[in-house]
């Protein structure tokens, strides 16, 4: 399941919409709607994610979050370390090898240390 995925589905279950309900107001069929909810369709379109919005009945800071969310959602991630330190290319690797095996508490560490990175370069 994707971060987007699993918000949709979080609103749209409580809010009691249907997944067949959703489907048919977004113009999709409902094994769309869930394979996209389970991380087995690549990133929503622009044009899904506004509909999801106006349906779900979000606004402001949620629907902010939504579009985020999508952003960060495509299942299939390609890392491209050319030209960069050979340790980012076997971090990449390790990372795509290894990725199933940890726990969710080693990726909130793992993304702990992404977002103290990037606060230290926006500060920089």
């Amino acid at each position: 399941m994707t971060p987007f995925g699993r918000r949709v589905r979080e609103l749209r279950e409580r809010r009691g919409i249907t997944l067949a309900r959703m489907a048919e107001g977004l113009g999709v069929t409902p094994a769309y709607l869930s394979a996209l909810e389970h991380g087995k369709r690549g990133r929503p379109t622009f044009t899904l994610i506004q509909g999801a919005i106006h349906l779900l009945g979000v606004i402001w800071d949620e629907a902010d979050e939504l579009v985020r969310l999508a952003d960060l959602s495509h299942p299939r991630v390609t890392v491209d370390t050319a030209g960069l330190d050979p340790e980012a290319t076997l971090f990449a690797n390790r990372l795509a090898r290894e990725i199933a095996e940890l726990e969710a508490e080693d990726l909130r560490r793992l993304a702990g240390v992404l977002d103290d990175a990037a606060a230290r370069r926006d500060q920089g």
